[in-house]
């Protein structure tokens, strides 16, 4: 994730004012996540496979 043009917003982070602003990039092996609000605080990043399960379980949970 070393260029900005990876980023983007998440389609979760909500309209309006932007106060809920979560960034996301992926590669073919892993997804970063950030807070565009606090970019120097870095991101989390995880393996596709695992943020793919992730994403998963909120769906079902979601119903």
């Amino acid at each position: 994730m070393s260029t900005s043009d990876n980023w983007r917003k998440s389609s979760y982070s909500g309209g309006g004012d932007g106060n809920n602003c979560v960034e996301i990039a992926d590669a073919p092996d892993h997804i970063a996540v950030r807070d565009s609000k606090a970019l120097t605080r870095g991101a989390l990043t995880f393996r596709a496979s695992a943020f793919a399960a992730f994403i998963e379980s909120l769906r079902y949970q979601k119903g």
